[in-house]
């Protein structure tokens, strides 16, 4: 097909989950060579929308209609056979099989024989896709499980590539990567639209959709509000569309001054995590943002589990200082009022299979225990009811399982769950990953008052107007060490911030 014809239409597509009417008489165009960008709130219809287009789930009823023909795939497997693939929101991955195995997850027909799979020949071609698209290099033998969320989402990259599909759909990858990365998916994407295929972008980044897009389809309550050429549009405009009404208030901070208090609640010396990070010092005062800030190999994220007592020093200390107490692991930091919200909230995090009451209470048991350490169910209930209503998590109720809410809300829970307890440091990393522009002016706001309250937070971002909108101090890393210090006061642009880094 020539560029600029229409590769694929939907027309009134309608999807249910019981009495959920999650997509509304969708109708959605695209054309060959076009980047189109899909945004919307939270529970929006966004993700239904290109699962269904992807194979994930079937329709109730419209019609998608592919290079002419009817299409309604059966599975994955079956919208690849037709040149389309996914990289998912949530983490696609088989932590236990090896990486390049990943890549051909439910397609090692072509390297089997008398039932036996050629392991170095399969290898061989998952490296070669990772070659040819000049992705990060990945050790194809080794197990996915433990792997930074970042390189599994390149493994994800690398298979819905291996399908040579003639429509890509990205549902939130760009906020998974650091810059450097970022910076290389939005080459691809650009070289596959010369080539002349197509592309699906979900982000909640609206800045970002409008630079790297042609047209933009914006959801609202499982239906299309509007359809805008991204060129002769704005973030504002896309954002009220997105919500229904002009954003207001603010965002990051408005002030420009570093301003906490003078005592030191944590004092890290000398860390070392081999093949991570090296001799990381500083100090994190009360009431202080202090953000961290590098590109994919700088070591950032292991920042966060070191301080939390996740990973094991080679050298260093983690000192709290109104404890007094050297931090060596997680259940100590746990006990010592510090919290800590990790990138990958699925895996690291949530039990995503148990109730949201279970996921909301399991921080604060210690201090919900009653004589001879009983849990009391209705005073477990009442703090989950409390928090989720305060923190407006959209749910039928505190029992429904966590894998039934949309991004935002698993984040409201994942979040302010560690805030029903009387902390001293929280540790966040990534803390807006995969969440709209609403929920994360409410996380800002949440991060604000706890400032105000005199929780330090450790802000662990791959999002540099984030670390530049929160921070009181940032530290910009590379290459495992702390390359450079700059205050709130100083030269705080985002220029100055990418000197640093590459």
């Amino acid at each position: 097909m020539s560029t600029g014809q229409t590769i694929l239409e939907i027309k009134g597509l309608n999807k249910y989950f019981g009495p959920t009417h999650a997509n509304k008489n969708i109708d959605f165009t695209l054309k060959t060579g076009e980047i189109h960008g899909l945004i919307g709130e939270n529970g929006s219809g966004k993700s239904t929308l290109i699962s269904q287009i992807a194979g994930l789930y079937g329709h109730d009823s419209g019609e998608m209609i592919l290079k002419g023909q009817h299409y309604d795939p059966q599975s994955p497997i079956d919208a690849n056979d037709h040149k389309i693939s996914m990289v998912m929101q949530e983490l696609g991955v088989v932590g236990t099989l090896p990486a390049g195995m990943n890549v051909f997850l439910g397609r090692t027909d072509k390297f089997t024989k008398f039932g036996i799979i050629n392991k170095k020949q399969l290898n061989r071609e998952a490296q070669a896709i990772f070659e040819k698209w000049d992705l990060p290099r990945v050790p194809m033998n080794k197990l996915t499980d433990g792997m930074m969320i970042e390189t599994r989402k390149m493994i994800e990259l690398a298979r819905a590539l291996s399908v040579d599909p003639d429509i890509l759909i990205l549902d939130e990858i760009t906020q998974s990567l650091s810059l450097n990365n970022r910076r290389k998916l939005v080459d691809l994407i650009n070289k596959l639209k010369e080539d002349g295929k197509s592309i699906i972008v979900i982000t909640h980044d609206v800045e970002e959709l409008i630079e790297i897009t042609d047209t933009i389809t914006v959801l609202r309550d499982g239906a299309v509000v509007g359809n805008v050429m991204s060129a002769e549009t704005t973030p504002d405009e896309i954002k009220q569309m997105m919500v229904g009404r002009a954003m207001e208030g603010g965002y990051y901070r408005e002030d420009m001054v570093p301003e906490y208090g003078d005592e030191v609640v944590l004092s890290v010396k000398n860390v070392t995590v081999k093949g991570e990070i090296e001799d990381i010092s500083f100090d994190l005062h009360k009431g202080e943002i202090l953000g961290f800030c590098g590109l994919s190999d700088s070591g950032i994220h292991s920042i966060g589990k070191a301080v939390y007592g996740l990973s094991k020093l080679q050298k260093g200390t983690i000192h709290l200082n109104e404890k007094n107490a050297d931090i060596k692991s997680a259940p100590q930091a746990l006990r010592s009022n510090m919290g800590y919200v990790p990138k990958d909230r699925d895996n690291e995090a949530l039990m995503i299979h148990a109730s949201i009451r279970d996921n909301f209470v399991l921080p604060s048991l210690t201090e919900l225990q009653g004589p001879i350490a009983f849990l009391s169910p209705a005073k477990l209930s009442r703090l989950a009811s409390e928090t989720s209503k305060q923190l407006s998590v959209k749910m039928t109720g505190i029992g429904q399982p966590m894998d039934a809410l949309s991004g935002g809300n698993k984040q409201k829970v994942n979040f302010g769950r560690w805030l029903a307890k009387d902390l001293k440091v929280l540790v966040l990393d990534c803390p807006t990953r995969g969440v709209d522009v609403g929920v994360k002016a409410y996380i800002y706001s949440l991060m604000k008052q706890a400032k105000k309250d005199g929780i330090s937070i450790v802000l662990i971002s791959d999002e540099l107007t984030e670390i530049l909108g929160m921070s009181d101090r940032l530290f910009v890393m590379k290459d495992g060490k702390i390359t450079k210090e700059i205050r709130r006061d100083e030269d705080f642009t985002e220029q100055s911030v990418i000197g640093v880094m590459i």
